[in-house]
C-alpha cells in the first residue's frame, strides 16, 4: 500500500501483514509502519514507528481540538499573568454563566455548518424569543412555562421557515436568513415596544436559570463521579462491541488514559466552582445540550446523514438521503437552540431588550463555531466546537473587561483570532483536497 500522493513504488503485497489488536482506527496497521518510516526518511526502530503512526494519524483525521485546546491554555495563561483575578473561582464561575447563552447558539450553528450553509438569523431569533416570553408573560399575564414553551416554538417555527424557503424553495441560505435577519429583528423591536425592554420577576422559571446554584458538595462531587463512570461504561460496552464484530476499537489503555482526564476535568471543575456559589445550574443544561447534540451527530442515522450531506450534497441523495428534509430539519435546530440560548441571555439580565438580539451575538456564535473548529465548507466539526469555541471567545470578552480595554479594541482582536481560524480552515481543507480527502 502507497502513501497518498506519492509515487507508487511498490506493490500492495510487499507490505506485512497487519497484526492483531492495533486500534489505528483506519487501514493501517503496525505491520505497515517498517516500509512507511522507511518512505519518509524515519528510521523503522521502536522510535520510527510511533513517529510515523502519529504522522499518519495527522494526516488522515487532522490535528483535532489540541490546537484550540492549546490556544485556550494561552488564553488563559496570559490573561491571568496580566490580572491576577482572571482565573479566581469568582470570575471563572461567572464565565461558566456568560458561555451558555452564545453557546447554545453555537451550538445549533454547527449543525448548519456541517452541511456547509450558514444562518444568520440565529442572532435576531434570540432576541426575538426573549421578546415572546417577556410579553405573553408580563404583559399578557400568561403562566411562565408556556410562555418559555411559545418562545422556543417560535424559533422552530422560523427555522423550519427558513429551511423550507432553502431546500423546496430553492432560495440561497445566505440570502433567506439574512431576511430573516432583518423580518425577526422588527418583530422582536414590535414586541419590545417604544420602551424597548420588559422587566420580568427575577424570582421566577427564566431568571433562575442562570441565578440557580448547586453548593451541596455531595451532590455537585457525586455528579462528577456519576458522569465519569457513565464515560467509562460507555466506552468499554463500545469497545466490546467494536471487538466483537472484528472491527479496529481503541486499546484498554487509552480508555483508561480518557477516563482519568475526564475525572481530573469534572473534579477540577467542581471544586473551583464551589469555591465562590457553587455548580451554576446553566452550565449543566448547556453540558447536556452538548453532549445530547454529540450522540445525535455521532450516534443515530440522522447524524450520518447530516454529516453525509456535508461532504457533497448529490452523493448524498444517491446513497439515499432526504436531501430536502435533512436541511430543513438542521435549519429547526438551529432555530430552536438560537430560541434557548436567547432564554438564557434573558435570565441573565432579567429583562428582554435588543442586546437579547444584538449582532454581536451571531459574530461570536460563528465565531465561536469555527474557532473550535467547525469547519465552513461542511463536513467536518462536532458540537465540542461550540463549547471550546465560545470559551476562547468569553475568555477573551473577560480578560480584556478585566483589563478596561475599550470595546473597539475587543472587537479588532475576536475579529482577528476568528480570521485566523478561517485561514486555518481553509490550509487545512486545501491540504486535505491535495491528498485527495475530499
Amino acid at each position: 500500500m502507497a502513501l497518498r500522493g506519492r509515487r507508487n513504488r511498490t506493490r500492495a503485497t510487499d507490505a506485512p501483514p497487519a497484526t492483531e489488536g492495533e486500534d489505528d482506527g483506519h487501514r493501517g496497521h503496525a505491520g505497515r509502519l517498517g516500509a512507511y518510516a522507511g518512505r519518509l526518511g524515519a528510521p523503522a526502530g521502536p522510535l520510527g514507528a510511533p513517529a510515523e503512526a502519529v504522522r499518519r494519524r495527522l494526516r488522515e483525521r487532522g490535528t483535532g481540538p489540541v490546537p484550540v485546546l492549546l490556544a485556550l491554555a494561552v488564553t488563559w495563561i496570559v490573561f491571568q499573568a496580566l490580572n491576577d483575578n482572571f482565573l479566581s473561582p469568582r470570575n471563572l464561575s461567572v464565565l461558566s454563566v456568560d458561555i451558555v447563552g452564545t453557546g447554545m447558539v453555537a451550538v445549533g450553528i454547527v449543525f448548519v455548518l456541517l452541511i456547509g450553509e450558514i444562518d444568520l438569523a440565529v442572532g435576531s431569533l434570540a432576541g426575538l424569543a426573549g421578546a415572546v416570553f417577556a410579553s405573553l408573560n408580563v404583559n399578557l399575564g400568561m403562566p411562565e412555562w408556556l410562555a418559555v414553551l411559545v418562545a422556543v416554538l417560535c424559533g422552530t417555527a422560523a427555522g423550519a421557515v427558513h429551511g423550507f424557503s432553502f431546500a423546496r424553495i430553492g432560495v440561497p441560505a445566505f440570502v433567506v436568513t439574512l431576511a430573516g435577519l432583518l423580518v425577526w429583528n422588527g418583530v422582536m423591536l414590535y414586541l419590545l415596544g417604544p420602551d424597548s425592554s420588559i422587566t420580568f420577576s427575577e424570582d421566577g422559571l427564566v431568571a433562575t436559570l442562570t441565578s440557580r446554584y448547586f453548593d451541596s458538595a455531595v451532590a455537585v462531587y457525586g455528579l462528577a463521579a456519576l458522569c465519569t463512570a457513565a464515560y467509562l461504561l460507555v466506552s468499554l460496552h463500545d469497545r466490546g462491541r467494536r471487538a466483537a464484530a472484528g472491527m479496529p476499537c481503541r486499546p484498554m489503555g487509552g480508555i483508561w488514559a480518557r477516563t482519568a482526564l475526564l475525572a481530573l476535568v469534572s473534579f477540577s471543575v467542581v471544586y473551583v466552582l464551589g469555591r465562590f456559589e457553587g455548580l451554576p445550574l446553566a452550565l449543566l443544561i448547556f453540558l447536556a445540550v452538548v453532549v445530547a447534540s454529540d450522540l445525535l451527530l455521532r450516534r443515530t442515522p440522522y447524524g450520518r446523514q447530516v454529516l453525509a450531506l456535508g461532504g457533497g450534497a448529490e452523493a448524498a441523495r444517491r446513497s439515499g438521503v432526504d436531501v430536502a428534509r435533512v436541511r430543513i430539519s438542521v435549519f429547526m435546530v438551529s432555530g430552536t437552540l438560537a430560541a434557548v440560548g436567547g432564554l438564557f441571555i434573558t435570565s441573565r439580565l432579567t429583562s428582554a431588550s435588543q442586546i437579547s438580539g444584538s449582532g454581536v451575538l451571531l459574530i461570536n456564535a460563528i465565531a465561536a463555531a469555527v474557532i473550535g473548529g467547525t469547519s465552513l465548507f461542511g463536513g467536518r466539526g462536532s458540537t465540542w466546537s461550540a463549547l471550546l469555541g465560545v470559551l476562547i471567545i468569553q475568555s477573551i470578552g473577560s480578560g480584556m473587561a478585566l483589563l478596561g480595554v475599550e470595546p473597539p479594541v475587543q472587537f479588532m482582536i475576536t475579529g482577528g483570532v476568528l480570521f485566523t481560524a478561517v485561514v486555518f480552515d481553509s490550509l487545512t481543507r486545501r491540504s486535505a483536497e491535495s491528498r485527495g480527502r475530499f
